[in-house]
């Protein structure tokens, strides 16, 4: 299967989020792919921060950056029973 591309994906995104705002999501595919896509983007960020940090031979800075990435990471998949949906987009071009 191939990966979306980013129009793809801002299209699917976008009709999730019409989905999801009309309360048409029987089967919570709309909530699924929205809540898939922000945690990937928490994960995608940790790992650009965990990047980060090796490269920089472990600087403290990076360091703290990489530990506020992982924490936002975790924090994004805690919480399984709220249906409050973050700004979504971030990273879609």
């Amino acid at each position: 299967m191939g990966k979306p591309t980013a129009s793809e994906l801002r299209q699917a995104l976008d009709r999730a989020i019409t989905m999801r705002e009309s309360g048409n999501d029987p089967d919570f595919l709309a909530k699924s792919l929205l809540n898939l896509h922000y945690r990937v983007l928490k994960l995608e960020r940790a790992l650009e921060m965990s990047k980060r940090y090796l490269h920089s031979g472990q600087g403290a800075t990076e360091h703290r950056l990489l530990l506020q990435a992982v924490h936002d990471a975790e924090a994004a998949s805690a919480d399984p029973g709220s249906d409050e949906l973050p700004i979504l987009g971030r990273g879609v071009q």
